[in-house]
């Protein structure tokens, strides 16, 4: 196996957790590198459910390194959570799992200013997790952030809060007239919270350099999806961070030479969760028979999820944003049984043909979906491991993406376990 980049290449919760998890048996090390605890991947592993937030999907493979890089944001309550209950389940984390001294860290008053901000922004408030992701990375950039480094200098960290909750109990108190915080007893919750991670804090340029120079496989891990990208998302109901290609060379530490592969995730169909357009959504009957049979609830927040056919205009988006070297289709045994399925192949926009995603909100917002009707299939894929017990149709489907796009499918996962999988070439 290659050097791999895993990117969601829709609005995210395409199934990342399952195919970094289907990877990594090959792998030597999985690195995550953006986002924050408003990911969830969830990994099936022999009928135990394993739903993880921070720590890499690779984690329930042994012999496997895991890296959280300093392009995620880290909450360390929810990581020492997320650890213990690893470890509860028999999985070893010491020698094997590091977080990036360089990280920064979700504070509790991120978390509240998340929540007041959705609520000061009423019905076009964007939909966030309210774990206080956007905060954080707001403070990163504003350069007043508290990094998970800095939980491991006393005398910096209280330097460092003393001045930051003032500025925070100010906007929290004044404009929200809500309780602010005590920025001693942060403090002395924050030192706990270091002293904890100690054994796990490592420079991680430093770490990803000795596993490239010894020639280890390494697959890097994505959050969300290309559609939630800071700058080429459907702004401003993205996320924070780079979710596409470029957030891997930043948030993991690496040079481009450490990139072989790059697969996108995608659905066979679409889904997003919280405000913003969506062109293919179905509101109806439909798209509530795709959120039951697909199981569409959020991973984090148990959200059900928005649903609607496969978007093509959006993959190929997707494609040429990261420079997909293959796709890996998920869910497409939530398809069984449909007499046909429509796929969006373009947009009308103002009674014109679009073929490329928009960058203005208010164009997608217009956008109609240009339909070709894909005939379905009776005989089921679900669980299927091999490309000739699938049905003609399905494989019609597969190379209809595959057209429309440039992009292989490599793999296809017609289940939830990881041995629902089918690898192609």
């Amino acid at each position: 196996m290659k050097n791999t980049v895993v990117i969601g290449a829709q609005w995210g919760d395409e199934g990342k957790g399952k195919v970094v998890d289907y990877l990594a048996e090959n792998a030597h090390v999985v690195v995550r590198f953006q986002g924050g605890t408003n990911a969830g991947h969830t990994v099936w592993v022999e009928g135990d459910e394993y739903i993880l937030h921070l720590i890499p999907s690779g984690i329930v493979h042994p012999d496997t390194q895991c890296l959280i890089g300093n392009g995620v944001v880290v909450d360390p309550p929810e990581l020492l959570k997320e650890m213990k209950g690893l470890e509860e389940k028999g999985i070893t984390l010491e020698g094997r799992f590091w977080v990036g001294e360089r990280a920064h860290v979700i504070m509790p008053y991120h978390k509240l200013l998340d929540s007041l901000d959705e609520r000061l922004m009423g019905s076009k408030k964007i939909g966030t997790t309210k774990r206080g992701i956007g905060p954080a990375y707001s403070d990163k950039a504003s350069r007043v952030g508290i990094r998970i480094l800095d939980l491991l200098n006393p005398d910096y960290l209280r330097e460092r809060l003393e001045a930051t909750v003032k500025l925070k109990n100010l906007i929290i108190k004044e404009f929200f007239g809500e309780e602010g915080f005590d920025s001693q007893r942060l403090y002395q919750e924050a030192l706990d919270w270091g002293e904890q991670l100690r054994p796990f804090v490592a420079n991680i340029p430093e770490k990803m350099k000795g596993f490239l120079d010894a020639k280890k496989t390494v697959l890097f891990e994505g959050a969300q999806g290309t559609m939630l990208d800071i700058d080429y998302g459907t702004y401003p109901y993205v996320t924070s961070s780079n979710t596409s290609i470029g957030g891997v060379f930043s948030g993991a530490g690496v040079n481009l030479s450490a990139v072989e592969d790059v697969i996108g995730i995608a659905k066979a169909y679409t889904t997003r969760v919280g405000g913003g357009p969506f062109p293919t959504e179905e509101i109806g009957a439909m798209g509530e028979h795709l959120r039951e049979k697909g199981g569409e609830y959020g991973a984090t927040t148990g959200r059900p999820r928005r649903c609607g056919w496969l978007d093509l205009v959006v993959l190929r988006h997707a494609a040429w944003l990261n420079g997909l070297t293959g796709i890996a289709l998920t869910k497409i045994d939530v398809l069984d049984g449909l007499k046909e399925i429509p796929v969006c192949v373009a947009y009308e926009v103002d009674g014109k043909r679009c073929e490329e995603f928009p960058a203005s909100i208010h164009e997608v917002a217009k956008a109609k979906p240009v339909f070709d009707v894909m005939q379905g299939w009776s005989k089921p894929v679900c669980g299927a491991t091999s490309w000739d017990t699938l049905p003609d149709e399905a494989k019609r489907y597969i190379g209809f993406i595959e057209e429309k796009t440039g992009v292989p499918v490599k793999i296809v996962s017609t289940g939830p376990g990881r041995e629902a999988t089918l690898l192609r070439g």
